[in-house]
This record gives structure tokens, C-alpha cells and sequence, in this order.
């Protein structure tokens, strides 16, 4: 068999999954319930960051929480401050890739 097959959660239990992480790209998905969501950080590499299902709440830099719905595609670049929140009642599911993938 020439293909890997990688296998996403399924459901509505919290996840960050790092579903690939090579040296050409990181591949996460992620799964967060209302008042979830990842630490404040600053993005290590391009991060493309796609809305599955429900809400994102996001605020990068000094902005103020934008919002996204599912089938938005974000391209967040390199040393950006991101703020990553479910403020909703919908299970908010992500997909993030990261590209190139980050060194550190």
C-alpha cells in the first residue's frame, strides 16, 4: 500500500490531535466545547486554519475576537498572537495546518 491513512476523532469530546507531524507540515485537528480553546501564543510557522463545524472566535495581534463560521479558511502568518476560543453553544472542530512546518 502506497498511502498512509490517518484516523480524526469523531464526536464532541474536546481533542487536539497532531494527526501528522513531519518535517513538511504539521496536520491538527481539533475539537472544542463552549468555553474552550488553546493558550494565547504566537503562531510558529504559516498556520492555515480551516472551520468544520460551528463557530471560531478568534482574536490575533491586538484585534479585537473576530468570528468565523464553519467553512472559513484563515490564513494566519508566521509570529502572529492568537487568541482561539469557542464562545458558543456548537462544537466548534478545526483542521490546522501548518506549513512550511515550524523547525522549533
Amino acid at each position: 500500500m502506497v498511502e498512509q491513512i490517518f484516523k480524526l476523532a469523531r464526536g464532541n469530546e474536546k481533542a487536539v490531535e497532531k494527526v501528522i507531524f513531519d518535517e513538511n507540515l504539521h496536520y491538527l485537528h481539533m475539537v472544542f466545547n463552549k468555553g474552550e480553546g488553546l493558550p494565547e501564543h504566537f503562531s510558529n510557522s504559516n498556520v492555515y486554519m480551516t472551520v468544520v463545524r460551528g463557530k471560531l472566535s478568534i482574536g490575533l495581534d491586538d484585534q479585537n475576537n473576530h468570528e468565523y463560521e464553519a467553512g472559513s479558511l484563515l490564513k494566519i502568518p508566521f509570529q502572529t498572537k492568537m487568541n482561539v476560543k469557542n464562545l458558543h453553544d456548537e462544537t466548534l472542530e478545526l483542521i490546522v495546518v501548518k506549513a512550511p512546518a515550524p523547525t522549533k
